[in-house]
């Protein structure tokens, strides 16, 4: 067994271990062995971190817009010079394929140097007024940020988050995902590389329900930005109400897959057969449950069976390695679960494959595809996060649209059709924030995220990401006064 290494946290610009002297240790999913030992955070950290950024809050927010630009790009060049040691991180942490986590890594570098270049585009907004008066919005930053990162993609979702508060002048206390801590902690060592003042970046670790629940209580946060799911976005909401802070938040999906009898086929199953094993299918965005034609069920069936054989499932480290383990021991037992379920209430397996040994000991899933599912399993309507694909289906005099959107959730919607008009009818009527035609594409221009239902508030990502670190201050002048 190799050796554990400790890591510590970052608080004022110092790397610090818990007031406590308290850790918890990491673990490699593919192997189960242990990984890494974090300082477990308790109050007394959270304060310190919280101050330090309050501290360091007026000179940030002070520079000029190409001042903290500077510091965007050294932050993103740091991470292009350190994408190899983080992609291995991301790979023994997470589970994440080695060459996954490498192009994780490019990403997160341009996240920063995106947030730069469009920051500078938002810009004050005049309204009209009556002759002699002037009245105008000014943006500003919001204040100090919590930023508590999902661990489904440590990396990305960091650089998502703490590019946008930073490059709009925000400081920000981070958290991570306890499961992911070193991986983080590590992101945290190369973004302050980049030479930031004191206390513009602050990173704790520890559990969310104390470390993150202290955090988005903390009086001196102003703005939390939050990715997880529905039932903890809820909690989070009640630890914000009593000082009133505004939450970002990208919150649970179960996203429904509209298949039409003129889908193409080959195209369906190369774009969200990727998204479906990609990343172990723990993507908020993947899909959730495939409404399929009865005229193309059975194709459809063999050609996603035929793209889940081609995949390799294995060691995250290996070349060619497509699938690695889900994160955890619990999140497979979880995924597992579902399956089982589903099969006991009428469901096929129709598509899986038996584990290595060397993949017993870990926390893998193989690829999964489970036929003859109804639309209210339970497989069906909660959210699975995993290589499993729910197949339903559907037959001419079904109301689609009513099954689409009877779910709590509204994240995002596939649509799959030759029918334009169809397809711009559709996006109209269902209940979703996002909703792709024929396609799966998230580029940094875009925003991603919601306001329906329990899926979220608020957008990531894009100029409508930067905007939600900000606020609108109004300012009116009768200038006939002076």
């Amino acid at each position: 067994m190799a050796e554990i290494k400790s890591y510590k946290m970052l608080i004022g610009g110092q790397w610090v271990d818990a007031e406590s002297g308290e850790t918890f240790i990491t673990v490699n999913p593919a192997t189960g062995e242990p990984l890494a030992r974090v300082p477990k955070a308790g109050d007394a950290d959270v304060d310190k971190a919280v101050k330090a950024a309050r501290k360091a809050l007026p000179a940030w927010k002070a520079l000029t817009q190409a001042q903290r630009n500077e510091y965007m790009y050294k932050i993103a060049a740091a991470i292009r010079e350190n994408a190899k040691e983080l992609a291995t991180c991301e790979a023994l942490e997470h589970g994440t394929p080695y060459q996954d986590a490498f192009g994780v890594c490019m990403g997160a570098a341009g996240k920063f140097e995106y947030a730069a270049n469009i920051a500078l585009a938002l810009m004050g907004i005049q309204i009209p007024m009556e002759k002699g008066q002037l009245s105008y919005f000014k943006r500003g930053p919001m204040g100090v940020a919590a930023l508590v990162i999902p661990w489904n993609f440590p990396i990305i979702m960091l650089a998502v988050k703490a590019s946008a508060a930073l490059a709009v002048g925000n400081t920000c206390v981070i958290k991570p995902p306890s499961i992911n801590s070193m991986t983080d902690l590590v992101f945290a060592r190369v973004i302050q590389s980049a030479g930031l003042p004191d206390g513009v970046v602050n990173i704790i670790t520890g559990s969310g329900e104390t470390t993150g629940k202290t955090l988005c209580c903390h009086p001196d946060v102003d703005v939390i930005g939050f990715t997880g799911s529905s039932e903890t976005g809820q909690n989070v909401l009640k630890y914000a109400s009593d000082t009133v802070k505004k939450c970002v938040m990208e919150l649970g999906g179960n996203n429904p897959v509209l298949v039409y009898p003129d889908a193409d086929l080959d195209a369906l199953v190369g774009v969200l057969g990727f998204r479906q094993f990609n990343n172990c299918g723990q993507h908020c965005s993947g899909p959730g449950r495939y409404y399929v034609h009865e005229k193309v069920y059975d194709a459809f069936l063999q050609k996603l069976a035929a793209f889940a054989d081609s995949i390799k499932v294995g060691d995250p480290l290996e070349e060619g390695t497509f699938m690695g383990p889900v994160v955890s021991k619990a999140q497979q037992k979880k995924i597992e679960d579902y399956v089982d379920g589903a099969v006991k209430e009428g469901a096929t397996l129709y598509y899986t494959r038996k584990k290595t040994p060397e993949q017993e000991k870990g926390a893998y899933v193989m690829p999964t595809i489970v036929s003859d599912c109804t639309h209210d399993m339970k497989i069906a309507r909660e959210e699975v996060f995993g290589p499993v694909a729910v197949i339903i289906k559907w037959r001419d005099g079904d109301d689609l649209v009513k099954l689409a959107n009877d779910s709590p959730y509204g994240l995002c919607a596939h649509v799959w059709t030759r029918n334009l008009a169809l397809a711009l009818q559709l996006a109209d009527a269902l209940e979703v924030g996002n909703v792709f035609i024929n396609c799966q594409t998230l580029s940094e221009e875009q925003s991603w995220g919601t306001n329906v239902k329990a899926s979220g508030l608020g957008r990531e990502g894009g100029l409508e990401g930067l905007k939600e670190f900000t606020d609108l201050k109004e300012i009116t002048i009768d200038y006939k006064t002076f």
